[in-house]
């Protein structure tokens, strides 16, 4: 049928199964009913069929014809019968739907087979924070439920910052990020968890509604990784969120100058180009969901975002690299658009790639996802007066260091140079089919 009716019947729905045992059910209670009354029922079916016989036969001219027209009624009164029985159970599964998913649009068998469909999607992870990795999940989650995204915990200015040190708590924008990218509506409560306010007099200045709820919800449960558990039940996320590690911890930089440089705010802003980082302490655990899921993945995304402020820190908590190396995921690294100031100022796609191995000691990934597409004149002239320029796609050389590149245009051209969430999407689960 066109109105996608026949979704209900689609493979994987899991709805053929339970239609079928209802029925076997309503029959055995039938049988039941029968057996209770010691055949009673005969009775009063016997004098509905002499009721609905005695007219048929009265107006048919021979046997055949009383024969025909019983089977037409009968026809009729079965068809009814399970129109009935299907109108009914329709309307008690979209009352269900309405108090279950309030947010959710649509007709119930759209609504129903998107949501069986997203349960049975591949199984992604994908690693990272800040912006870049809330902006992968909002693509990701329009194909799949199965997701679980694995979030730096090294951010120590801004309101995380502040949070951190005056509650003891673990950075919590980076995890508010990917909770709302990951809700199932975003909306109002968005706009509400990312809300900053703004009175420069007061102690909550520059604080998110998202980030305080997380700190209250720590508080009540004792525990970081519960409360972020709660506020995902609270958004209806599509997957999980889980921190790399849930030991605090800080990042140092090694700079060309000779300088260790130490916290996330800190090494951005020191005028030298970095060489190498490190977590202090430096051999912290990850909890097991995260290292459980990307053994058990079907693609492992790294990416996009700050390549040595938000991905290669995740990369720093050995368990979590060694998990990389090990999975039988298809791995993939997105590229960042353009240079960072105080990160990445004149580096290659290559040279991206080149410092995750040098950090996560070896090959975490099989494809590089590279864009080509150029800006908008305007826009790029905005990006060099701010010390930034586009990441130069040397895809030859990417080849040549042994991986499989993916090019394309996968940019959004606002007021930003941003990656496109839906194209990256596309293109990273297209390889996993």
């Amino acid at each position: 049928m066109r109105d996608g009716r026949w979704r209900w019947l689609m493979p994987g729905m899991q709805v053929k199964r339970w239609l079928a045992f209802s029925s076997l059910g309503l029959l055995l209670a039938l049988a039941g009913l029968w057996v209770a009354l010691a055949g009673a029922p005969a009775q009063w079916l016997e004098s509905l069929h002499r009721a609905i016989d005695e007219p048929i036969r009265q107006v048919a001219t021979t046997p055949r014809a009383a024969q025909a027209m019983r089977w037409g009624v009968g026809g009729a009164l079965i068809l009814a019968g399970l129109g009935v029985w299907w109108w009914g159970l329709r309307r008690a599964w979209r009352t269900l739907v309405g108090i279950l998913q309030p947010r959710a649009s649509g007709r119930v068998w759209d609504v129903l087979s998107r949501y069986a469909l997203m349960a049975h999607g591949k199984r992604v992870v994908v690693i990272g924070g800040g912006t870049g990795l809330s902006t992968m999940l909002r693509g990701i989650k329009r194909y799949t439920a199965n997701i679980v995204a694995v979030v730096t915990v090294t951010d120590d200015g801004g309101s995380s910052g502040r949070l951190r040190h005056e509650l003891g708590i673990l950075p919590p924008g980076d995890i508010r990020n990917c909770l709302i990218a990951l809700a199932d509506a975003e909306g109002a409560m968005t706009a509400l968890l990312q809300h900053r306010f703004k009175d420069t007099t007061g102690n909550l200045s520059g604080h998110s509604v998202g980030n305080l709820l997380i700190a209250a919800m720590t508080q009540i449960k004792g525990d970081f990784e519960q409360a972020v558990q709660e506020i995902s039940k609270v958004l209806a996320i599509r997957g999980r969120v889980l921190p790399s590690t849930l030991t605090h911890v800080n990042l140092r930089a090694e700079m060309d100058d000779g300088a260790c440089i130490e916290g996330e705010t800190a090494i951005v802003e020191y005028p030298a180009r970095i060489r190498r980082m490190h977590l202090t302490p430096p051999d912290v655990e990850p909890p097991q969901e995260a290292l459980d899921a990307i053994r058990q993945a079907d693609v492992v995304v790294l990416g996009p975002g700050s390549l040595f402020t938000s991905v290669i820190p995740n990369l720093l908590v050995p368990k979590i690299a060694d998990a990389l190396r090990a999975t039988d995921a298809l791995r993939v690294y997105v590229c960042n658009v353009m240079t960072q100031p105080g990160e990445t100022d004149g580096f290659t796609a290559s040279d991206h790639v080149r410092a995750l191995e040098a950090h996560a000691g070896g090959r975490v990934c099989d494809y590089v996802l590279v864009n080509t597409a150029v800006p908008q004149p305007e826009l790029m002239e905005r990006y060099r007066a701010s010390g930034q320029d586009l990441v130069l796609p040397d895809i030859d050389r990417i080849r040549q260091m042994g991986y499989k590149v993916i090019t394309g245009n996968f940019i959004s051209q606002t007021d930003y140079v941003r990656h496109d969430p839906h194209r990256l999407a596309e293109a990273i689960l297209r390889l996993a089919k």
